[in-house]
């Protein structure tokens, strides 16, 4: 992740490593579709953590810049997705020249910056015509069991994810937004790991967090939709944002 967030959460990711990799998601082709401006070839993905988005975009033939601070979740990112440039860099502070990509984006990363100072560092490295996107995958909390665990992350400390507000300061035509509704196979298990690598979990004192763990892993056992199963779909609505790019 980027820098860090109004409770003063800093970088955190590094210390759950390898749950946040097993169990964070992607991203649906619909939403990159929708947030990549029309022949972009050079994009910069800010806050990549282990890569989920960057090995997204390398897989469209797109030459990709992957700024992440955590060296840890970097060190993931470049043994994952050798194919990307992974550079140590915030949101507000972007290791590039001027006018170098055709877009930035920034998944599941944006609520971490100062939107005013990553603005400006977004503007600066843009292309004319280039495009800002953001993006965040939130779970589908009208499915039952879904709502029974993010009532144990808020519990936790956590946030239901809806309503970020982009808060952006760049130049360059309005904002845009879309839904998109999609589902991420998972292993039943891995739901432990997913709750694991949030920073609110992850920066919990141990006995604390060995607490909350032990309530999804109750959640998982007994609930009659996760009981027994392998793996569950989880359903997403992917949030995303675009401005600039010539969009429609």
């Amino acid at each position: 992740m980027v820098t860090k967030d109004a409770r003063g959460t800093g970088l955190t990711f590094g210390r759950a490593v390898e749950a946040y990799e097993r169990s964070r998601p992607g991203y649906p082709a619909g939403a990159l579709d929708w947030v990549l401006p029309p022949g972009a070839r050079q994009v910069v993905d800010v806050g990549a953590g282990t890569g989920k988005l960057t090995r997204e975009l390398v897989a469209r033939g797109l030459s990709v810049t992957a700024v992440e601070p955590d060296g840890a979740m970097r060190a993931e990112l470049e043994r994952r997705v050798p194919q990307a440039t992974a550079l140590a860099g915030t949101g507000e502070s972007l290791p590039l020249p001027d006018g170098c990509a055709d877009a930035v984006l920034f998944a599941q990363s944006w609520h971490w910056v100062d939107p005013q100072a990553a603005g400006a560092e977004v503007a600066r490295v843009l292309r004319p015509g280039g495009r800002l996107g953001l993006l965040w995958n939130l779970r589908d909390n009208r499915v039952p069991w879904v709502h029974d665990l993010e009532e144990i992350m808020m519990i936790s400390g956590g946030s239901p994810g809806y309503g970020w507000d982009p808060g952006l300061a760049l130049p360059g035509g309005p904002l845009e937004s879309r839904e998109v509704a999609w589902t991420h196979r998972l292993a039943v298990d891995a739901l432990v790991d997913m709750v694991a690598s949030r920073s609110y979990v992850i920066d919990k004192p141990d006995a604390e967090r060995a607490a909350v763990l032990a309530r999804v892993r109750e959640l998982v056992a007994t609930h009659p939709d996760l009981a027994g199963q392998d793996a569950v779909d989880v359903p997403y609505l992917t949030h995303c944002y675009r401005m600039g790019g010539d969009a429609p």
